[in-house]
This record gives C-alpha cells, sequence and structure tokens, in this order.
C-alpha cells in the first residue's frame, strides 16, 4: 500500500485517514504530529472491535514532553491494530504514513469524511500553529 500524504484526509487534532476501495479507513498520525511530539515512549491503541465515534478519543501517545490524546477522526468499528507499532515507536519518526499507521476502521459513516481536511488546508493550519 503507498500512502501518498498529499491525497489523505485530516482531522484538525493531527489524525489522518486513507479510504480504501472496500470502505476500510486506515488511520494514523501525520508527520508534523510526530515532530511536535518528540521522543516517544509510550502509546495505547483500541482493541479489535472496538466501535470509534468521531472526534472522541480513542488510545494516547505519550512523549517525554507530554501525553496527548488520540481522537478517532471518523466513526466505525476497528478492523485491524498496527500491535507492533506499541512497542516499535521509532517506526513513527521514520515512516509515519506507510509503516507508521495506527488502526484500520471499517466506517459506519462514510459522509463524515467529508468533514476533514485536505492536504493544503492541514499544512496551511499546520503553519499557523508553528
Amino acid at each position: 500500500m503507498t500512502i501518498d500524504p498529499k491525497q489523505l484526509r485530516y482531522a484538525s487534532t493531527h489524525e489522518w485517514v486513507s479510504l480504501d476501495s472496500s470502505g476500510i479507513a486506515t488511520i494514523g498520525i501525520s508527520a508534523f504530529a510526530v515532530e511536535e511530539l518528540t521522543d516517544l515512549v509510550f502509546m495505547a491503541l483500541p482493541k479489535l472491535g472496538q466501535k470509534l465515534v468521531a472526534q472522541q478519543e480513542f488510545g494516547e501517545v505519550e512523549s517525554v514532553k507530554a501525553v496527548s490524546p488520540l481522537y478517532s477522526p471518523v466513526s466505525g468499528e476497528v478492523v485491524e491494530i498496527h500491535s507492533e507499532l506499541v512497542s516499535e515507536l521509532e517506526i513513527l519518526g521514520e515512516d509515519p504514513y506507510e509503516k507508521g499507521w495506527l488502526m484500520k476502521v471499517k466506517l459506519s459513516d462514510p459522509s463524515e469524511l467529508d468533514k476533514l481536511m485536505d492536504y493544503s488546508a492541514y499544512q496551511k493550519q499546520c503553519g499557523e500553529a508553528a
């Protein structure tokens, strides 16, 4: 799977979404978020089968600087977890898009993707935050 950050949808809380043709969304956190967090030490992800609601917390990522909640950009059921990531957090710093995805979710409401930002709007938000 090749993921182009310019083709993703983004939440204002720095999570990204890539949708495949079967309606499964791959979700991760952006390179900007990983850089802001710096040295990652812990991550908690949802359980397989867990139901997520858009804009609600599903886990957290902890760095030496802070603990940051992770928010689901979409609603649906968790169908896959990137479990190796929890013990190999350096993957996020190396490749937050291809290898550093967090989970896969079967969408319950695909129209929620329309509420997320495209790449240029997200870049603008990140520029304003810097």
